[in-house]
């Protein structure tokens, strides 16, 4: 489908207006995962933290994500989801600052717990805000603007972390004292503290959304609905479309979400939603975002050609999720993940050989770059680039702000759980064992996807609500 034909739709450049806006939430959240890794080695020697202090250090924030997500779908419900937005911005803008000025690694830890409770609320609430608000046929490439933002984090992370190290090591003085600790002689308080300024942007924009119109139809505010609607499409037929399918959604009268899930069709779809959820952590994706700079530090490149090597890494992340971003609505959700993961695996099993014989027949270190980058490639493509688009779409109206939850709880404990392991698994199965482990972890994702998940590309979410009946 081309633009001419998606114009038809509807307020094109409103809708994707809206939704680039929504999406800037992703970028708080890759950037506040992603700046972790060129951390890790500065912070863990100036506090003396061992392997597990290390990972504790990691992973803090991911405890955080895990309240948000808990937490995320009832103020999403209660307040709405621009408030909730609104909310996640100003958790992130606080982690920043006491993170670039904190006096304690216990208060290190508690600013990075709040990050994290920003990044689990924006986690669920972005892309669902984006699917509701979304034209159908173009849904899962506008939620996929939210995954691509997630990347453009993580690159401007990576980013920010080499060009700091590399400023710090210049030797340059700053007359302010304070300035001189943060981007001088503690860099890693720079390179944290530096999402402030994404955070703060992010509140003023998001004043500019429109509130969900599914949301506000909830709330009984059918005014609202329509004003929203209107600005929306262009046409009081698509209006009125809209209106009831919103209403056919809503069959359910009043009954709370937490009601819906004793209906087995309904608990199933969350059961299976919370399984890819985890199971995508197991995967190894974060175990490279996190502790790739350790893992190429450990194999023979220098701290500096680490970070920068993590770059590349970011921007590979970042042209895949662009070419996932224009095909996940034409090729379709269910075989990008096919085709991703079958080449995730195929790279996790090179990756393990190259630890294995890597060094007995003398490979060049450039040739586990490599290896990392094509298992990135494969990895975003398919799903990284999914997995928000169907947890977003794939469930009832009046369950999907708490299934989501569900979904985003299951993501965030598999998420700190291989943020909390992963130095010991290196140090225990070595690396070989780490990530022969990951591509074990693949097929039962790929069991799932294939045999329980619907194909949702170009349906309604009201039809999609169907197939759960």
């Amino acid at each position: 489908m081309n633009i001419k034909e998606i114009s038809k739709e509807g307020n094109l450049a409103y809708v994707f207006f809206i939704s680039i806006v929504a999406a800037l939430g992703g970028f708080l959240f890759g950037y506040d995962t992603a700046v972790i890794s060129g951390t890790i080695s500065v912070v863990s020697k100036q506090f003396a933290l061992n392997s597990v202090m290390s990972g504790w250090y990691v992973s803090s924030a991911l405890i955080g994500s895990i309240g948000g997500v808990l937490f995320a779908g009832w103020i999403g419900d209660v307040v709405g989801r621009k408030k909730a937005m609104l909310i996640s911005a100003i958790f992130f803008f606080v982690s920043a600052l006491g993170c670039s000025l904190t006096v304690s690694m216990s208060s290190l830890i508690l600013y990075r717990i709040l990050g994290g409770i920003g990044i689990g609320m924006i986690s669920i609430i972005s892309p669902m805000y984006i699917s509701e608000i979304a034209f159908a046929k173009i849904r899962g490439g506008l939620v996929t603007l939210y995954q691509l933002a997630i990347t453009l984090g993580f690159l401007a992370a990576f980013l920010v972390n080499f060009k700091l190290l590399d400023y710090s090591l210049g030797g340059e003085v700053l007359n302010n004292s304070i300035l001189n600790k943060v981007f001088v002689t503690e860099v890693w308080r720079g390179m944290l503290g530096m999402e402030a300024v994404p955070a703060a942007f992010f509140l003023i924009v998001v004043f500019l959304l429109p509130e969900s119109p599914r949301w506000l139809f909830l709330q009984g505010k059918e005014i609202k609905v329509m004003k929203v609607l209107n600005r929306i499409y262009d046409t009081d037929d698509k209006v009125r479309k809209e209106m009831l399918g919103l209403k056919t959604g809503a069959v359910e009268g009043n009954r709370s979400g937490w009601k819906l899930l004793k209906k087995a069709n309904l608990l199933k779809a969350v059961i299976i939603g919370a399984a890819i959820a985890m199971l995508g952590q197991f995967m190894g994706v974060n175990a490279v975002l996190y502790y790739g700079p350790t893992i190429f530090e450990q194999s023979g490149f220098s701290g500096g050609d680490a970070l920068y090597y993590q770059v590349w890494v970011g921007g590979v992340n970042v042209v895949t999720t662009i070419i996932a971003l224009y095909i996940i609505d034409k090729v379709g959700r269910k075989k990008l993940v096919y085709f991703g993961v079958t080449g995730m695996i195929v790279s996790l099993l090179l990756i393990a050989g190259y630890f294995y014989i890597g060094n007995n027949l003398d490979l060049p270190k450039e040739a586990l770059l490599v290896l990392f980058l094509a298992y990135i490639f494969f990895t975003a493509i398919s799903i990284s680039a999914v997995i928000f688009v169907l947890l977003s779409e794939m469930y009832p109206t009046k369950i999907r702000a708490i299934a989501m939850s569900i979904a985003g709880f299951s993501l965030w404990t598999g998420t700190f759980l291989v943020g909390q392991l992963t130095p010991w698994l290196l140090e225990t199965l070595s690396p070989a064992g780490t990530f022969l482990l990951f591509a074990i972890m693949c097929f039962p994702y790929m069991y799932i996807i294939w045999k329980l998940v619907p194909e949702t590309t170009g349906k309604t979410l009201e039809e999609i609500e169907s197939f759960w009946d």
